[in-house]
């Protein structure tokens, strides 16, 4: 007797849904388990999910590599920081403005001491500078590895940009030192255990937002102009807009992950903006699997997650570790670990079962 495999909506329904809702059940009950110290380091990892999202969005569906999103996550993070900063040194100048020599708050300071200008700037800024570099790059049909050269020396001349500029940014050292957030604690246990949960209430919005729009006719449009823009064209849509808005979102997107990092972490600084840490975004979603949502959010956490294990046990050659799962998830999952799984990896499994099944049912 012949045992069929299960449907491939099915397998996609469980893919889909199943497996994100277990992952949220386990990042809520996270808390009850894990001590403070670990805690922290697990919503940092998930602001770093947020950002592989939003990466995942243009490059997994849409093909556009963008070798800068650390730029975006850097803009959020520090209009953050701006309003954290100036909460904290209330009508005195923040502390490496009045070491640089600066006698009076900057005027483009000035607004971030509001929380109704700083919070949505921490989306708007990074959404902006997208909307603007990408209408005049799509417009110019630039696509595939020169899209990612231009991104790419958008984060160098961005981050060469804010070290420069030390009495407005921090320079190399960045913003830091933040003490209150709406006049919480920003180390209190409390505060805390509260960005933790805000934190994944996001990670869950995204998820669904991302997945909203790939389910839509955008997101099929999208799919679409990867595989043959031209065609795309000739059907009468612009690419050029459609590409422009969900890079203005993804930028955006990844400009809240960066505005949710800062209070857990307490830093922001143009190291978090350049070359290297935008590569290691791609490096993410490459490893979970590009083109699966939840591949982006596996892909941060278990990267991370092996960085800062490797790093504690083996202080002084933990990149030798890093770089041999780097290769081999190259080697053993081309396709990532979810693609591994979605299109391979369980049919091995599923075939046993089958076959167990139609030994029993023979007797």
């Amino acid at each position: 007797m012949r045992v069929l495999p299960p449907p491939a909506f099915l397998h996609g329904w469980v893919a889909r849904w199943c497996l994100p809702a277990l992952v949220l059940l386990l990042l809520l009950a996270a808390p009850a388990v894990l001590s403070g110290f670990r805690m922290g380091l697990l919503g940092k990892f998930l602001t770093f999910a947020i950002l592989a999202l939003s990466l995942n969005l243009v490059w997994g569906y849409g093909g556009m590599l963008s070798l800068g999103h650390g730029v975006f996550f850097g803009l959020g993070g520090y209009a953050m920081a701006m309003f954290l900063k100036l909460e904290a040194a209330r009508d005195k100048l923040p502390d490496f403005m009045f070491w640089s020599g600066l006698t009076e708050l900057p005027i483009f300071w000035e607004p971030f001491r509001h929380a109704w200008f700083a919070l949505p700037m921490t989306f708007i800024l990074p959404a902006a500078l997208a909307g603007g570099l990408g209408y005049l790059v799509f417009r110019s049909r630039i696509t595939g590895v020169y899209f990612a050269l231009i991104t790419q020396a958008l984060a160098l001349i961005v981050s060469i940009l804010f070290v420069g500029q030390q009495p407005y940014t921090g320079g190399t050292n960045g913003i830091t030192n933040f003490r209150t957030i709406f006049g919480f604690s920003v180390t209190g246990a409390g505060t805390q255990l509260a960005m933790y949960y805000i934190t994944v209430a996001f990670l869950a919005l995204t998820y669904l937002l991302c997945h909203w729009i790939i389910a839509s006719r955008l997101g099929r449009l999208l799919v679409a102009m990867r595989d043959d823009e031209n065609r795309v064209r000739f059907s009468g849509y612009n690419p050029a807009v459609l590409k422009t808005a969900v890079f203005t979102l993804s930028a955006g997107l990844a400009g809240v992950s960066g505005a949710l990092f800062v209070p857990q972490v307490g830093i922001i600084s143009p190291s978090l903006m350049g070359i290297v840490p935008s590569i290691e975004i791609a490096i993410w979603v490459a490893v979970g699997g590009r083109g699966v949502l939840m591949g982006a959010v596996l892909g941060a956490i278990v990267v991370n997650g092996a960085k800062s294990l490797f790093s504690e046990s083996f202080p002084d050659i933990w990149q030798y570790f890093l770089g041999a799962l780097f290769v081999g998830a190259v080697l053993m999952f081309p396709s990532g670990i979810m693609g591994f799984f979605r299109s391979e990896g369980w049919r091995p499994g599923w075939r046993a079962l089958t076959q167990a099944r139609a030994a029993v049912l023979k007797k």
